[in-house]
């Protein structure tokens, strides 16, 4: 394509984006992560991190080209350090002066600390998950242009701990809006090149997916307690009908605890991203996902699958399905004139993730 033109696609040909790595050319940079990370006790993990990147970002192809991961291990393992170092002291203070306070029966002194202690960790965790965003956008880098944004997401950190703990006050009745806001003022914030990132998205479509996961637990609950009812209740039950009785109920809460949440879990979060990637563009781009409920539990059950049979050493390959799974997935339509892209002006933040590797979470 001449550098010169504009680049424009339907929806009926969005394969914009592209992944065309291959489980066999991965295959010795995961053997490699897992010795050199169990030979230096974890350290080499960064250094993993950034050659994983560097492999799924080169065999990406966005338009005409494909992604490039200029970030490096050594900044990532600082950045670690840094955060580690500053978080390091108030984890010591809550660890001794917790018990301290119980001790002297201060309780009420010890809740509160307690109290002050987790909000902390939530706020800090929002801050994290903006970071880690920014960051990694602003080590991609495509066509010489990378991504980025000037905001250091401390004021995500009080949004997302105020929308949590409206959740939370409203037995998380209220968690689609606020996924859906944190959604919006996350990516709102966040550009590409001189593009911005725009998200409008709603809850629209989603309430009713999330009532599911209230209602079916109960009508589950119900129906537990019904079948105990049915089988103990009563002088003429026998011994034999109590257990029957207690094995269906333990039965019907295993299937609700193991079965019915995480897929119904699965079910709204599969909505989520296709609802989020359809209401997310970048100057005239469209974005879109198509992955459904089914797909993502054949993802997860072959990463559960992987790691058992294994003994764990198959995690080192979730990193290379789940990047694989999202861009395989995902579409690219609209129009952009990719000669008329400028660079970035956005801060390039040189402390790496460490806020995110701290609190184990990740960018998306």
């Amino acid at each position: 394509m001449d550098a010169h033109q504009a680049w424009a696609a339907s929806p009926a040909d969005s394969r914009a984006i592209a992944f065309a790595g291959t489980w066999r050319e991965y295959l010795p940079i995961a053997a490699s992560n897992v010795l050199l990370t169990i030979v230096t006790l974890g350290i080499y993990r960064f250094w993993a991190a950034a050659r994983q990147r560097r492999y799924l970002w080169s065999r990406t192809r966005v338009i005409d080209d494909t992604l490039e991961w200029s970030g490096s291990g050594k900044e990532m393992f600082v950045g670690f350090l840094i955060v580690s170092a500053l978080l390091l002291p108030f984890f010591l203070f809550v660890q001794f002066a917790f018990p301290a306070l119980m001790a002297r029966g201060l309780n009420e002194a010890a809740g509160g600390l307690f109290f002050l202690f987790y909000v902390a960790l939530i706020y800090l965790g929002g801050v994290a998950r903006f970071r880690a965003l920014r960051y990694r956008l602003s080590r991609t880098w495509w066509r010489g242009i990378r991504g980025g944004s000037n905001e250091p997401g401390w004021n995500y950190g009080g949004e997302f701990l105020g929308r949590n703990a409206l959740s939370a006050m409203t037995m998380f009745i209220m968690f689609p809006w606020a996924a859906t806001r944190l959604w919006n003022s996350r990516w709102n914030e966040m550009s590409f090149g001189d593009l911005r990132f725009r998200s409008a998205l709603d809850a629209e479509g989603l309430k009713g997916r999330w009532a599911m996961l209230y209602l079916v637990p109960l009508g589950l609950m119900l129906l537990a307690g019904a079948v105990a009812f049915v089988a103990i209740g009563g002088a003429e039950r026998t011994a034999t009908d109590a257990r029957i009785g207690i094995f269906g109920m333990v039965a019907i809460l295993f299937l609700l605890i193991y079965l019915a949440v995480p897929l119904l879990t699965l079910n709204w979060y599969a909505a989520f991203y296709r609802k989020a990637a359809a209401a997310t563009s970048l100057g005239d781009l469209d974005v879109g996902f198509d992955a459904t409920t089914w797909d993502w539990f054949k993802l997860f059950a072959g990463n559960l699958a992987l790691a058992v049979v294994t003994l764990g050493l198959g995690l080192s390959y979730w990193g290379y399905r789940n990047w694989a799974f999202m861009i395989r997935h995902a579409h690219l339509y609209g129009e952009i004139n990719v000669s008329e892209l400028a660079q970035s002006t956005t801060v390039a933040p040189g402390e790496a993730e460490g806020f995110a590797d701290a609190f184990e979470i990740g960018a998306i």
